[in-house]
């Protein structure tokens, strides 16, 4: 085999699940049709869940300090409204002004770190598969080859050649609208009020958020503090765009006078981009040896969510993948991977979708549908609610058994763990990708019960406040696969417990 698992696409997913096969133990080799990164801009931050996740990898500190802007209040757009979390202390929703761009640079140099084989300007030309192996035609800068693996994940985006060629289904909906979104620097003869909207001479004033006309959406963000503001329209179109192909501010400011029936002066741009809406989702993400993750996989119609969902389809296969390889994946685990990021997907693509009722509507009744929305989340619960689901939070994956704590399948929370060697925390314990037993209530016949699977399971013993269970299963992507509810007795507890493990993490 010339690679463990070969990787299509060096974008934000095919990036994290390369480093995270390497911490798995396991060669990728990822290879990229464009010979270097693009400079075109797409998302603009990460936000939801994969800031947590990137916490217990240890990262979120280096990536934070990537952000050339500040991070913005907690308020996001969601179908022509917007969820406003600034009210609360703690936000269930937040978010990291990342550029694309800058996320892959990152992401390259996290891959360098860890030896990840990147190349570029290698396009697969062709993929076939049999019961033990995969193998991939290219077409590289000295001409074609053909290459081997156990594994290959298509990481290719919204128009991959690697699920065409597995035979995935990928049905869904295509919008009849273009995106356009800026980040500019206005001239002096514009003002920014202290509500955050504009005086546009010659025209009035803009408020803030979103203004709906009869040909579209137009969106401002702007502060006084700040020279630089975000702009957005939304407008049906026919028109085809090549995604390669960047956004002009003459295209931008055309669209504004379509939308609003006023010319808005713009300055210099930060960032410029263009998209269309889609709702399509994979029947499947896996066909043998062939899986697909990120826009491969699918694609929703609303903004801010892609990458989160991408990155985080990427932690949840790298070490089912590496498991299977190293020989001690238990049965049916490798499919877990579709049974529960399709169950992530479908939850994403239901708050998407709604976005597009919310925003797609232009009668009396959708303005009546928007401002009772609008009106439910001046509530603290609903406002909660939905920004877990909006974050990703809100998934808990279905686990095998008929008696579970209510933290099971949830994301592990952050505690501070006090040991004989200090204070630490969960995230730090995760920093390696490791399964993780954590007990934390000094369990000897928990900790004799995973001896067996020593090799694979770290175990580590801690005491921490206000303990919400007695003992957790930690698996590598920071998911609870078991928990011992507090004082349970043994007899419960450790035959589940082996299930547990012999059910994650193979035969002791």
């Amino acid at each position: 085999m010339d690679a463990d698992v070969i990787v299509v696409g060096a974008g934000p997913t095919g990036l994290m699940l390369a480093a995270e096969l390497c911490l798995a133990g396991v060669r990728p080799l990822v290879l990229e049709r464009q010979p270097q990164r693009r400079d075109t801009p797409k998302a603009g931050g990460l936000g939801g869940q994969i800031l947590q996740l990137l916490d217990f990898r240890g990262l979120l500190e280096r990536f934070e300090a990537a952000c050339a802007d500040p991070v913005p209040a907690p308020r996001f757009p969601f179908g022509g409204v917007h969820l406003d979390f600034t009210r609360l202390a703690d936000p269930p929703m937040h978010a990291l002004p990342l550029p694309q761009q800058r996320l892959e640079r990152l992401l390259d140099e996290r891959s360098g770190e860890l030896g990840v084989d990147i190349r570029r300007g290698h396009e697969v030309t062709g993929v076939s598969q049999d019961d033990a192996a995969v193998t991939v035609d290219v077409r590289g800068p000295d001409g074609p080859y053909r290459i081997t693996a156990r594994y290959l994940v298509g990481c290719d985006g919204a128009r991959s050649r690697v699920r065409d060629w597995a035979g995935i289904p990928f049905p869904g909906t295509t919008y009849p609208e273009v995106n356009r979104l800026a980040q500019v620097t206005l001239p002096d003869s514009v003002s920014v009020l202290g509500s955050g909207g504009l005086d546009v001479p010659g025209f009035g004033t803009i408020s803030a958020g979103f203004t709906r006309t009869d040909r579209g959406l137009f969106g401002v963000g702007a502060s006084p503090a700040s020279e630089v503001v975000s702009l957005y329209t939304i407008e049906d179109e026919t028109t085809e765009y090549d995604d390669d192909t960047p956004m002009t501010v003459a295209e931008l400011q055309d669209s504004i006078r379509r939308v609003l029936g006023a010319d808005l002066p713009l300055g210099e741009p930060l960032r410029l981009s263009r998209f269309t809406f889609k709702a399509r989702h994979a029947e499947r993400y896996r066909a043998g040896r062939v899986l697909l993750a990120g826009d491969a996989a699918h694609l929703f119609p609303a903004t801010g969510v892609a990458l989160n969902a991408g990155m985080l389809d990427a932690v949840n296969l790298a070490w089912k993948l590496a498991a299977d390889i190293h020989g001690w994946a238990p049965a049916g685990l490798l499919d877990t991977y579709h049974h529960e990021r399709h169950l992530a997907g479908a939850r994403t693509m239901l708050h998407t979708r709604a976005q597009v009722a919310l925003r797609r509507g232009h009668d009396s009744a959708a303005e009546a549908l928007r401002e009772v929305f609008q009106e439910l989340l001046v509530d603290e619960q609903p406002l909660r609610r939905m920004g877990a689901l909006v974050a990703g939070t809100d998934i808990r994956y279905p686990m095998p058994g008929s008696h579970h704590h209510a933290l099971t399948g949830t994301f592990a929370p952050d505690l501070t763990l006090h040991t004989d060697q200090g204070t630490i925390t969960v995230a730090q314990l995760m920093h390696t990708a490791r399964p993780i037993l954590l007990d934390l209530a000094d369990r000897p016949d928990l900790r004799e019960v995973a001896q067996g699977w020593q090799q694979r399971v770290e175990v580590h013993t801690a005491k921490t406040n206000d303990r919400p269970a007695d003992a957790l299963l930690i698996r590598p992507d920071a998911h609870i696969a078991w928990a011992a509810a507090v004082d349970e007795p043994v007899q419960g507890a450790a035959p589940a417990l082996r299930e547990a493990l012999s059910g994650w993490f193979g035969t002791p």
